[in-house]
Order: C-alpha cells, then sequence, then structure tokens
C-alpha cells in the first residue's frame, strides 16, 4: 500500500515570495462587519415582562424574533444580545446559504433514512421561504441564487461525482471557473443562496426592531430561574425579563442549560478576502455564474465571489482549542492563514499579485452528528437550537420555526421530524473530548493523502455514527 502522497494543494504550491506578498497587506478585521450598516440598541437597564424572551442577536435569535411577531404580532417580544448584533458566527461566515439541513445527503441519509427525502423537501421549502422573506421584508443582503459548484482536486474524488446529475468534466469546470487544479465538478443550480452574512444579520434586526421587537445588545444572560409553573425569570447584566416563553440561541457559546453543555465543541475556521479583482483578473478565472465553490477534500476550502468582486478563500484547517474555550486569541493563527494563502495561489497561479486584504476566524458550534439539535426544557417553556455545525446561515430559520412550533404546543411536519426529536451523542469530557477531536482531525488530514482511504480510527467513528468529513 502506497504511503502518504502531497495533495493537489501541495503539489502546485506556489513560491514563499508569493505568498508573503499576498499577505503582506492584510489585517486581522472582519470585512463582512466592516461593509455592513446597522444600528445600535440599547441595553437592558432594570426590569420589563415579555411574552417571548429570546437569548442570542445571531441569525438564529433574529429569526426567531421575526416569525414570532409575523405570527402574532401582537405579541411582547424581546431579544438579549451579549455582545452586539450578528458580530459572532452570523457576521463571520462565507455567506453560504444551504437547503440541505443535513450537511449533504450522505450524512441525511446514512442518519435518518426513514424520513430523509421529507427532511430534504423541507430544506428546500425553507430555502425559498428564506428568499422570499428577503424580498418580502426588504432585507438588503445581497442575496444571489447562483448555487454551488462542488469540485475534484485529486483524480479518486472524480468518482463521486460521476454519477451526478449536474456532473462537469474537466473542460465543462473550468470554463465555469479556471482553475488548474479541477478535475470535474458538480453544480448544483438551485439548492444554493449566496448573502452577505453581516447584512443578513443586521437587516434581521432592523426588521425585528420595525415589526415591534425590543431589541438590547452588551446585555448578558447570566442565568435562568425556572419556577415549577409560571413564567421563566431571565437575568441578565442590566436587569431582568419575565417571559412566558424564553428561545435559547447562543448557539457556540457555553449553553444556560446544564444538559446541553456537552453537546456541542468551538471549533475555529479561518477565512482570507481579497482585494476587488480588475476585470481583467477576474476573466482570467471566468466565474460569470458566480456560484459558491467548494472542494471535494476532507479538510476542504470554500470560495465565493462578493458584490464588488472580492475573492472569498477560507476552510481547510478546523482548529480546536482543549476547554471548549470561546476567545479572541485564538482568531489569529499565522501558519493557517499562510497556508489558506499557498493554497489560493496554487488554485489560481493566474492571480499572482493579487493582495489579501482582510484575514479573520470565527467559532463553529459543532455537533457530533453535524447537525443542529432542537430540544425543550422547563416543561415547554424554554426551547433551544445549536450544534449548526457551519451550516447556520438558512438552517438558524428552519430552527426558529421548530422552536416557535414547540413553544406553542404545535404538532408539525417539522416537529415530527427524528432528527428534530433526538439529541446527539455528547463530546466527552476534557481532556478526552481534545484527544479524540485532534485525532479525528490528524485522521481526515491523513485520509485526504492517501486517496480518500479511511484510518481504522476514521471507520470506527463511522460505525457509531459519529463520523464526518470535513
Amino acid at each position: 500500500m502506497s504511503g502518504p502522497s502531497p495533495t493537489a494543494y501541495e503539489r502546485n504550491a506556489p513560491a514563499s515570495a508569493a505568498v508573503d506578498a499576498a499577505l503582506a497587506g492584510s489585517r486581522q478585521a472582519v470585512f463582512w462587519l466592516e461593509d455592513a450598516p446597522g444600528t445600535t440598541y440599547a441595553p437592558l437597564s432594570g426590569a420589563t415582562d415579555a411574552d417571548l424572551a429570546v437569548i442570542g442577536g445571531g441569525y438564529c435569535g433574529l429569526w426567531t424574533a421575526v416569525l414570532a411577531k409575523r405570527r402574532n404580532p401582537g405579541a411582547r417580544v424581546v431579544v438579549l444580545e451579549a455582545a452586539t448584533v450578528g458580530w459572532a458566527a452570523s457576521g463571520r461566515n462565507g455567506g453560504f446559504c444551504e437547503a440541505s439541513l443535513t450537511h449533504g445527503e450522505e450524512n441525511g441519509r446514512g442518519r435518518w433514512p426513514d424520513e430523509y427525502d421529507e427532511i430534504e423537501r423541507l430544506g428546500r421549502e425553507n430555502l425559498d421561504a428564506l428568499e422570499a422573506d428577503v424580498c418580502e421584508l426588504g432585507i438588503d443582503c445581497q442575496l444571489e441564487r447562483t448555487g454551488s459548484l462542488t469540485v475534484a482536486v485529486e483524480p479518486h474524488q472524480l468518482a463521486w461525482l460521476r454519477d451526478e446529475p449536474g456532473f462537469l468534466d474537466a473542460d465543462a469546470v473550468r470554463a465555469e471557473i479556471d482553475s488548474p487544479l479541477f478535475l470535474g465538478g458538480d453544480w448544483e443550480r438551485d439548492t444554493c443562496a449566496l448573502v452577505h452574512p453581516a447584512r443578513l444579520a443586521r437587516e434581521l434586526a432592523r426588521v425585528a426592531s420595525d415589526l415591534g421587537v425590543e431589541i438590547h445588545e452588551r446585555t448578558r444572560v447570566t442565568g435562568l430561574d425556572t419556577p415549577t409553573r409560571g413564567p421563566v425569570v431571565v437575568h441578565t447584566t442590566g436587569g431582568t425579563v419575565t417571559a412566558d416563553r424564553v428561545a435559547l440561541a447562543t448557539n457556540v457559546f457555553p449553553s444556560l442549560l446544564r444538559r446541553t453543555r456537552l453537546m456541542t465543541v468551538p471549533v475555529y475556521d479561518y477565512v482570507l478576502m481579497t482585494e476587488p479583482l480588475s476585470d481583467s483578473q477576474l476573466a482570467s478565472i471566468g466565474w460569470a455564474n458566480r456560484q459558491g465553490l467548494g472542494d471535494l477534500a476532507n479538510q476542504f476550502h470554500y470560495a465565493r465571489l462578493t458584490a464588488d468582486n472580492r475573492i472569498l478563500w477560507g476552510g481547510y484547517d478546523a482548529v480546536y482549542h482543549a476547554g471548549r474555550r470561546v476567545r479572541a486569541a485564538y482568531e489569529e493563527r499565522p501558519e493557517t492563514f499562510r497556508r489558506l494563502a499557498a493554497h489560493f495561489l496554487a488554485a489560481f497561479p493566474q492571480l499572482e499579485g493579487v493582495a489579501f486584504t482582510h484575514r479573520w476566524a470565527g467559532a463553529i458550534d459543532t455537533s457530533t452528528q453535524f447537525v443542529a439539535f432542537h430540544g425543550l426544557a422547563a416543561g415547554g417553556r424554554i426551547a433551544y437550537a445549536a450544534g449548526f455545525t457551519g451550516l447556520g446561515v438558512g438552517a438558524t430559520r428552519f430552527a426558529a420555526e421548530v422552536m416557535l412550533d414547540r413553544l406553542s404546543g404545535l404538532s408539525t411536519p417539522r416537529t415530527r421530524l427524528a432528527m428534530v426529536r433526538r439529541k446527539p451523542l455528547p463530546f466527552p469530557p476534557e481532556p478526552l473530548a481534545a484527544i479524540g477531536i485532534n485525532a479525528t482531525r490528524w485522521s481526515l488530514d491523513r485520509a485526504d493523502h492517501r486517496e480518500g482511504r479511511r484510518n481504522l480510527w476514521l471507520r470506527s467513528l463511522d460505525a457509531m455514527g459519529l463520523g464526518f468529513d470535513s
């Protein structure tokens, strides 16, 4: 059996000087957040009452607030955000808004074979509804329903694509996006939209406020009082909210419910953004149809164009720090940014000389099923959703509908899904979590260097329903 071999990105690595030049002018800052106008909202001061208190001012919390007001315009809804609206994952991601709620068909059919077709249908309905909401509510988030192009960069990956209805051979895929590394591809034309992520978050906050939602930034929730009956009391750094119902949308941050604290871990994802491409630079790579782009490696890359024709290039490294901590210090990782820049220039050697202007990172709330989980607590007065594992741009809207259905005591096609009713296995406590996660990451990298062959560790995780491919 042959040993590990270099990947396509390593076989075509650029000169170190070219990487240095590309990164020289970059700064640690989130392009999306700088490019998104928004309103500030006053911290909570004192005591107030609410029909629904939403904890978390990212996509999940904001969709919950907006949809709650659309269901019942007279409801008193309060959103509590520890920092500012959309500052975390909702303002830092790649802006890929997928129809899939399961990280693709293989993961979905493997975990929920009897109901996958229904999950797929609901996911497509959710994406269509999100697009309709963007139009009807006047949400300025630069939405483009351009689909996604998945590419093979190694010969063994072509076999994974040949039976796909949107299969493109090497000439066809390079006619879409011209990279010497692309050997074939699959263009899913209708199952992915691209958005400006921070504008989506801030526009959702604007719409919520216009609908009468009370939003409080810089208001950290410190605890919940859940008496046997009656309202839940939400304690914050600025006062209290006494609420009939509570929706928890804290995602990657430590859960306010002890029962779910081991169900997610924060995994850091890293991103580069180029300067705007000139017309000639853009022409050198094509990309006229402006699809989202991803490759088929376990440690995959993702890329997309912005409205002003910058290229966002991210992924590959997914870094877990022992202790489940979320810290700003983890966002600067020079070795990862150099690796990303080198892989970018390997993919697009014709863009040597293009500079990166921004580099940043964010924490993803990863679950062992690679899909969000949902639940109720306090006798049905508290609903929660978390563990989106990088799939939150679209799936958070679905989760908001699930939470509102369940808080209202409704039985719907969404709430009847086993995917919604079952919980993932928790991650083990430290140090076992760090050992297991880093062993998995090492094994996935090794598989990419061995024509996709999974070692005993990965095969064992697959057998236990804990395997994932990125």
